[in-house]
């Protein structure tokens, strides 16, 4: 069963790699005229069916690992990235049939494949759960946590169109909201360019092992050993590099930190910054201009109504999920509703985040460019808790 879904997810991803197309054909191509004299854009209503079919693959591929594992599959960084590029799908086609925005789907699609990719540089094995972990409040907590930033990543996706669309980046205009703009564009190509990277160091077979002391509750130490798929940047303090051949650390990192996962942050980093060059060298324009052709028919107040509804939707399903689920977990756990671990702590700062944009948006009327500025930082602090609080600052919660 665990083959036969990564097979389904397998599908589901290249059933959104052909909805984006579809998508894109409708931002850009010929409208067609129908028996009643209006005229209507088919290749949207195609991406949409599409990207229908990807998302059922996607719950297959769900079903399946659920059945080979005996729990929900939300358990490592692999199946929880994948879950919340799934729920960022299922609240796409319940949003796309509410709004009927093309552009929606041509900025959606390529972001869930983005994080699918993410997800697959994980180790992808199905592992049984520690006894901490064997509650049906686990599971309860963490889907509905997904559920609710998979459509919160929607409000991302519309704040994304609106800035696109509104902001002048045109070479005469150097100011703070290009600048911003432009480093949105080169996060998500940093996590393109580190999926591309760690394939390539895959395909190639390097790997290397980094001895060093590992610190103990009561103060002493024991050796372990660290495994890297990447050049080692970072490296634990006073490690030992026990490939032979292989490079040792440029730098060392303190015992709080997980060295190999802030290597790795590096390497998406630097990655992205390579990516980024090329396009502005070969395209010798900023990576926002190349989107403005696709957004110049959007109506802004529409996605900036979308985004909005997102949120209205998301938040409370995340308060649910993110705290109140997350409290009768911890009360059953750790016999504590709340402990300060870093990933409650951001977790917490999420909600405040959205709970000031709705009060920004409901009471001082903040609508436009300030509310999605507003929902694209709050879609970058959840990805900035799944990916660095969850790989590089050890807790509780950390997936590493």
């Amino acid at each position: 069963m665990a083959e036969l879904s990564q097979n389904l997810l397998m599908v589901a991803f290249f059933c959104y790699f052909a909805a984006t197309v579809l998508f894109a054909v409708s931002a850009t191509g010929k409208n067609f005229k129908n028996s009643s004299g209006d005229y209507v854009n088919r290749w949207g209503t195609y991406g949409f069916i599409m990207s229908i079919i990807g998302v059922l693959f996607a719950l297959g591929y769900f079903g399946f690992r659920w059945a080979a594992a005996g729990h929900a599959p939300v358990s490592n960084m692999f199946e929880y990235t994948v879950f919340l590029g799934i729920a960022i799908g299922i609240a796409f086609v319940i949003l796309y049939a509410m709004y009927r925005s093309t552009i929606l789907g041509l900025f959606a699609m390529p972001i869930i494949m983005l994080i699918i990719a993410y997800a697959a540089i994980f180790p992808q094995e199905v592992e049984p759960l520690i006894p901490a972990l064997q509650t049906v409040w686990l599971e309860i907590h963490v889907l509905t946590t997904a559920l609710g930033q998979g459509i919160l990543g929607i409000s991302f996706v519309a704040g994304l169109i609106y800035l696109v669309r509104t902001i002048d980046v045109s070479k005469d205009r150097k100011n703070k909201r290009t600048f911003w703009l432009e480093f949105i564009m080169y996060g998500l190509l940093s996590v393109l360019g580190f999926v591309i990277v760690t394939n390539a160091f895959n395909f190639a077979g390097y790997e290397s092992e980094i001895e060093y002391a590992a610190p103990l509750e009561d103060g002493e130490t024991y050796q372990d050993v660290m495994d890297y798929h990447l050049p080692p940047i970072f490296g634990p303090s006073e490690g030992e590099v026990m490939t032979e051949g292989a490079m040792a650390p440029l730098i060392e990192l303190p015992e709080w930190l997980e060295a190999g996962d802030v290597n790795s942050v590096m390497w998406a980093l630097l990655a992205g910054l390579v990516l980024y060059g090329l396009l502005r060298l070969v395209f010798r324009r900023r990576v926002s201009a190349l989107l403005k052709p696709a957004v110049r028919k959007v109506d802004p107040e529409k996605v900036d109504e979308l985004a909005y509804r997102a949120v209205a939707i998301g938040f409370p399903i995340f308060t649910l999920g993110g705290l109140i689920f997350a409290m009768i977990w911890a009360q059953i756990a750790w016999t504590r509703f709340w402990g300060w671990d870093p990933k409650e702590v951001w977790a917490l700062i999420t909600f405040l985040f959205y709970a000031g944009y709705l009060h920004l948006r409901l009471s001082r009327g903040w609508h436009g460019e300030p509310s999605a500025w507003l929902v694209v930082i709050g879609f970058m602090i959840i990805m900035f808790n799944l990916i660095f609080v969850n790989l590089v600052i050890a807790g509780l919660h950390s997936y590493a």
